[in-house]
């Protein structure tokens, strides 16, 4: 199976099924003598974990990831980096009933087609536990683009939607609740929304805002590997995502050219960011900040009307452990997704000019 993996000279490539003994990756192309702090590393892996609150999957993996090669006394040694995160609360008799049957808007159908088998188990390698892997990574390339940070949030669940700008938020808020929104009060209406809708077997979707600060100007590749094109690339490579815009993004569709244009000041900055801190594909210093469109989760927990191996008409069983909402977990996964662009380009641009 192509596909696999991710970059071009930070590279990562991911193994593993949602029910199979283990998941991991190798990170290949990571610089030599990088002190990783591995607490950083799993409290990020924490934050993607299943089980972590009321309004996410109650499936219990601890999700400790186990590096095997690659570090010594601390630091890297410019070796591939492999790990690997065991699969511990795998519970395949959940899935006995969808054996044969595909069920709607998952990858059972193409999967199957495509490659003449599929394992059913949670979805096996179209599941989003794979996403795990990606954290790792992503929290490694973190520490990698220091002093570049990299924070997304929750702006968006269903039509209840932040109304601030980044820049009126405080990210110190992020954590404190566990829809990951900076807006304490719109938190509650989200979390209770999400409820809600759990209640009645069904799930709903919202939208990841990310922001990366500190940029330095230049990274990017054109005329292909624009910068705004890989981060694309890398968000819809995510499950579930549907959508994605940077910068103004579909709203600068509404404005004049005059309006639109960053002009510049003499410091080399611009008074606006209308271009989200990306022009000609390339980074111009300024923040560079996205959304991340996130559908509804496809597993309902009530019947649905599907089709099986030979096209006969059936009904799929709602049940299971799922969640109802993906966006505070995707929380995370964006920014490693987003990392792993940066630490890419990071790396491609110290051979771009002499």
């Amino acid at each position: 199976m192509a596909g696999n993996s991710f970059g071009s000279i930070f590279k990562l490539m991911t193994f593993g099924e949602s029910h199979g003994k283990a998941i991991g990756g190798i990170i290949d192309g990571c610089p030599a003598n990088l002190k990783l702090d591995l607490e950083k590393i799993q409290l990020d892996l924490d934050r993607r974990k299943p089980g972590q609150s009321s309004i996410v999957t109650q499936r219990k993996e601890s999700d400790v990831v186990e590096f095997i090669s690659g570090l010594f006394e601390g630091k890297t040694t410019g070796t591939p980096i492999g790990f690997q995160i065991p699969n511990a609360d795998q519970k395949s008799r959940d899935y006995d009933h969808i054996k044969d049957i595909y069920r709607p808007s998952h990858a059972d159908f193409t999967y199957a087609k495509k490659y003449g088998n599929r394992d059913y188990r949670g979805g096996g390698r179209s599941s989003a536990r794979e996403t795990a892997c990606r954290v790792v990574a992503g929290a490694v390339a973190k520490q990698l683009i220091q002093p570049m940070t990299i924070t997304a949030f929750t702006a968006a669940i269903g039509n209840i939607k932040l109304k601030k700008t980044y820049q009126d938020l405080d990210f110190q808020n992020i954590e404190d609740n566990p829809v990951r929104c900076p807006d304490p009060d719109l938190a509650k209406k989200m979390i209770s929304h999400i409820k809600s809708v759990r209640k009645q077997g069904d799930t709903i979707g919202g939208v990841v805002t990310c922001v990366i600060q500190n940029v330095p100007i230049g990274l990017g590749e054109p005329v292909f590997d624009k910068l705004h094109a890989q981060l694309g690339k890398a968000m819809l490579s995510i499950n579930a995502v549907k959508g994605f815009e940077y910068g103004s993004g579909f709203q600068g569709t509404t404005m004049k050219g005059s309006e639109h244009n960053d002009s510049f000041t003499e410091d080399g900055k611009t008074s606006t960011n209308y271009s989200g801190g990306v022009q000609g594909g390339i980074s111009n210093g300024m923040d560079i900040y996205f959304n991340v469109a996130f559908k509804p989760v496809a597993t309902l927990i009530q019947d649905q009307n599907s089709i099986d191996k030979d096209h006969k008409k059936v009904t799929v069983k709602g049940k299971g452990r799922h969640d109802p909402c993906v966006v505070p977990r995707a929380i995370p996964i964006v920014e490693a997704m987003a990392a792993l662009v940066m630490a890419d380009f990071y790396l491609m641009n110290k051979s771009s000019n002499l």
